[in-house]
């Protein structure tokens, strides 16, 4: 097992171009004889990592690990939230492009979501009508809170006998309990039927669950020391962190390097090379501040100096349309920062750059703000104003939509197994 591993991770809102850049990576580590494991560090079923290949067909990720395109593992690490009732669509899906991922593994620790934990995100963002929080309706908030208040649901318990009963009591007692305290009465929700476990879900989500114990091994994190070389896909992105971002429009989760760090200290990796990625705009999809959100001539959320095509973030009842906005290179920077300086006191060594996509949506120029100011920067110098705004290297860019208009630039890529 090498003793460093690679990382990407999301800048800004999410919708960087992670699945891209995860890959473009891993590809060029498969290339030079590498066994590669994706390592998914945060987050569940919301993320969707685009991925298309250079010889046709696209998949956007949800459970599986990006690089499956090119025969990479997938390891779901103790901050995965499972959700196996789209797992076996999303294996499916992969199957009809002739790929089959290549052995997914679960760390016994990962919270899994249950159908009342979806239904209670629903209703609650039904409830919240125009005050909604960007959620995505998967039920991944109502996931860690019914773990954090004791009625924990693990990978583990999908393979014991007792699932049933597990299940019979979160249904039972603990629905009712968080319904009464988010003063939602069920009878009057569209979720009724759900909510009030009238309707019998149990049997089909325990079908779901053989599925995935079927498909999936388990594996504690700590044995990733037995892997060849790990690549740490994040999903969201900086600015929606429970640490980073602006409350209430963030994740419960730690959507950076900080989750990568404590997979790192148990599977005794000691360097984490990390690409930080970021579109040449910023995006978010969802509700919540986006600082210097323009009014292009295509309305509110719009920027008119670039061609953007995102076949990814397509309107949906629950975060509406996608948004757009120039970067603030010195919020960039302070979020960069941040994030780095996590790894301090700690044995491990991140080694941090920059990665710049969607380069070829700018025909001419990209707007910036700096110090309050906007300006411009023609898209040839793009990455290099980055890098000297930034102050860390930029180590990928993309222009175009596959790993084939992507250069990886780490200069000191590990190509050949450590022993």
């Amino acid at each position: 097992m090498s003793k460093e591993a690679y990382a990407v991770i999301g800048a800004n809102w999410g919708d960087e171009g992670k699945g891209l850049t995860v890959d473009a990576i891993a590809s060029r580590l498969v290339d030079g004889g590498r066994e590669v494991t994706v390592v998914r560090s945060n987050g569940g079923a919301q993320a969707g990592h685009g991925v298309e290949r250079p010889e046709g067909g696209r998949h956007v990720f949800h459970h599986i690990g990006s690089g499956s395109f090119v025969a990479a593992a997938t390891h779901l690490s103790q901050f995965f939230i499972a959700h196996p009732m789209v797992m076996q669509k999303e294996i499916g899906d992969l199957e009809n492009l002739d790929v089959r991922p290549y052995r997914i593994t679960i760390d016994p620790r990962a919270a899994v979501t249950t159908p009342w934990d979806m239904a209670i995100n629903q209703a609650l963002e039904i409830k919240r009508a125009g005050e909604r929080h960007g959620s995505c309706g998967l039920g991944i908030g109502e996931t860690i809170e019914r773990q954090e208040k004791g009625w924990r649901l693990c990978a583990a318990d999908l393979w014991h006998k007792d699932l049933r009963e597990k299940l019979e009591n979160i249904r039972d007692e603990w629905v009712p309990r968080r319904l009464e305290i988010l003063g939602i009465n069920p009878e009057k929700s569209p979720l009724a039927e759900i909510l009030t476990g009238r309707a019998e879900l149990i049997s089909a989500f325990l079908a779901d669950c053989r599925g995935f114990t079927q498909t999936v091994e388990i594996l504690p994190d700590a044995e990733l020391i037995s892997r060849d070389v790990v690549l740490f896909e994040g999903a969201q992105g900086l600015q929606l962190d429970m640490d980073f971002g602006v409350f209430p429009h963030v994740t419960r989760a730690h959507t950076g390097i900080r989750n990568m760090l404590a997979i790192a200290k148990e599977a005794d990796i000691q360097t984490i090379k990390a690409t930080y990625v970021t579109r040449a705009y910023a995006t978010r999809h969802g509700a919540g501040p986006l600082p210097n959100e323009a009014v292009g001539a295509a309305g509110p959320g719009k920027i008119d100096w670039a061609d953007i095509n995102d076949p990814t973030n397509v309107s949906n009842d629950w975060q509406g349309g996608i948004r757009e906005a120039p970067l603030d290179l010195d919020l960039l920077k302070e979020t960069l920062k941040k994030d780095v300086s996590l790894a301090d006191g700690t044995d491990i060594q991140v080694r941090a750059g920059i990665g710049v996509t969607c380069l070829d949506q700018i025909p001419k120029a990209a707007t910036f703000f700096r110090n309050g100011q906007e300006y411009q920067v023609v898209t040839k110098s793009i990455a290099a104003e980055l890098e000297t705004r930034t102050g860390l290297p930029i180590v990928l860019t993309a222009s175009g939509p596959t790993r084939k208009t992507t250069n990886v630039l780490w200069p000191d890529l590990a190509l050949r197994r450590q022993v």
